[in-house]
């Protein structure tokens, strides 16, 4: 059975986001790098259409704006808690109670959850040890901090970001 491929307008996505990518590390506009990364660019997202991994989860491109608003609050919540982890960490008395807490999220689709629980890593001091789409399991380096991935700001602004709420 011959199917159709992905929508042209994932593979475009796709290629215009590498480019991007390519053209902000290069830092040169050249034009044998500008065609260059170009071509590289092209060759990923042929490669990519071949092994038939171009999809709406493998490029979250719904997620539009909304996600450019969401990563700059998620930077800003993991530099608030690096720097309290850092206070932990070099307080001689070393407060930490190490602490697992289980609940559900809110989001309804598969990139909302793994944006949910890659942004409970990436944030220092918890982890999400298992992602279920209906528990998330967490530890946190102090029981304030797995408590506060509970029913979260972040958990509400992942919905959001996904389009659930």
């Amino acid at each position: 059975m011959i199917t159709a491929g992905p929508p042209v307008f994932h593979s475009f996505s796709l290629f215009l986001t590498l480019y991007a990518f390519w053209l902000l590390l290069s830092g040169f506009f050249t034009p044998f790098l500008l065609a260059a990364g170009a071509g590289s660019a092209l060759a990923v997202v042929w490669f990519a259409r071949r092994m038939d991994v171009v999809d709406h989860e493998g490029h979250p491109i719904q997620l539009g704006a909304r996600a450019l608003v969401y990563w700059i609050w998620l930077f800003k919540e993991i530099t608030k808690s690096a720097w309290d982890v850092s206070k932990i960490i070099l307080n001689p008395k070393l407060p930490i109670s190490p602490t697992m807490v289980r609940f559900k999220p809110s989001q309804r689709t598969d990139v909302g959850l793994v944006l949910h629980a890659n942004s409970i890593t990436l944030t220092p001091g918890t982890i999400t040890i298992e992602a279920l789409p209906n528990e998330f399991l967490v530890h946190g380096l102090t029981r304030n901090g797995a408590e506060g991935t509970i029913d979260s700001d972040m958990d509400r602004r992942v919905s959001a970001c996904e389009g659930s709420r």
